[in-house]
């Protein structure tokens, strides 16, 4: 049996998207009328053989029956504006997740905000700096991390969970965790998304915790668990293997479509994998669900920059966010929002004007 894959590809900004979507030569992003496209990747697996062809958006009608009927429902997914729902969160244009790590021992900013004062002060940096969501999190996850209790993970996050929301109530707030302990207890503070690395699959409890409750989630991908993920990881195809896992967990896990798209750059990934997920993040657009990247600070800029390496890596990391947002991502996930929000606005009034 052929599976077949859609990626929007070859994309027109500002009012070149606008004036080309009004002749009908190309069709909107994610029902953005300032980013379109005119082409499309369209990739065909049959068990391990994997084959693409590059077509213009007008020769869909020409494909053969199967192919023409799946392109067509992944067209109108890949163009579908994404329902806002997540608080204060518009997906029409980008959005900065600010990164509260209370932890002693993640990658970058292990004990940095663990007391009180210092965490309150760095949301507030946060938000002010441009963050339309904070996540919270209190289990390190970074490669050959051990789990840890929940009750030590819940003592280290439960003071700005209970009072977020008094001090911060405009601002949608997600918290870090794959334990459903945690899950069910912050949701009755006000919690408006639930980021889990495992993809709910670490604890079985769950959706079974969250059933009553419609509260967004992000799925997101990892092979294997922190303590092993990055122990010589292998696909199939990275790019197919991720969206398939996608696809079968909405058909089958995820009952509400209140869910945003994260392919977990670095959790189980080499360079390699990492980069054919960036350069292709556009193929998750056909399932219709706006996308979540985190390259923040990540060891793959490391790896690329070499001796130009530092300490926070934000020109990998904005330049990462640059080309995401160039293909249609909608929420970033870094550390330094003030730099990232700074460039988004830079390159935004960059392509406003393009061949005006």
């Amino acid at each position: 049996m052929i599976k077949y894959y859609t990626r929007a590809c070859n994309f027109y900004y500002g009012e070149k998207a606008k004036k080309l979507i009004k002749k009908k030569v190309a069709l909107p992003l994610c029902g953005n009328k300032n980013i379109a496209f005119d082409n499309l990747e369209i990739i065909s697996r049959k068990k391990n053989k994997i084959s693409y062809k590059l077509i213009n958006i007008l020769d869909v009608g020409k494909l053969e029956k199967k192919k023409k009927e799946k392109v067509k429902k992944d067209i109108k997914k890949i163009i579908l504006k994404r329902k806002n729902f997540l608080k204060n969160v518009n997906f029409s244009k980008p959005s900065i997740m600010g990164i509260l790590n209370l932890t002693p021992d993640s990658f970058s900013d292990g004990g940095k905000y663990n007391n009180k004062k210092k965490s309150i002060k760095h949301i507030n940096n946060l938000i002010n700096s441009g963050a339309d969501i904070i996540d919270v999190g209190g289990e390190s996850t970074r490669p050959g991390a051990k789990d840890i209790d929940p009750k030590i993970e819940w003592n280290r996050i439960k003071y700005i969970i209970k009072n977020f929301k008094n001090k911060f109530k405009n601002t949608c707030l997600s918290i870090d965790t794959r334990k459903s302990e945690l899950m069910q207890r912050s949701t009755r503070y006000g919690v408006n998304l639930i980021n889990d690395v495992s993809g709910f699959s670490y604890d079985k409890m769950s959706f079974h915790k969250l059933k009553n409750l419609d509260i967004p989630k992000v799925l997101h991908h990892m092979k294997g668990d922190p303590s092993t993920m990055q122990n010589n990881p292998k696909y199939n195809n990275v790019l197919l293997d991720v969206y398939d896992f996608f696809e079968k967990s909405l058909n089958t896990k995820f009952k509400s479509k209140k869910v945003v798209l994260d392919p977990g750059i670095g959790f189980g990934k080499t360079l390699k994998h990492n980069l054919t997920l960036i350069s292709k993040i556009s193929l998750f657009h056909s399932l219709g669900l706006p996308i979540m990247i985190g390259t923040s600070r990540k060891r793959f800029i490391n790896q690329i920059s070499g001796k130009f390496d530092s300490k926070e890596r934000v020109g990998g990391t904005l330049a990462s966010v640059i080309f995401l947002l160039s293909q249609g991502v909608q929420i970033f996930r870094v550390h330094d929002v003030n730099e990232i929000k700074q460039g988004i606005l830079i390159y935004n009034e960059m392509v406003k004007t393009y061949e005006k």
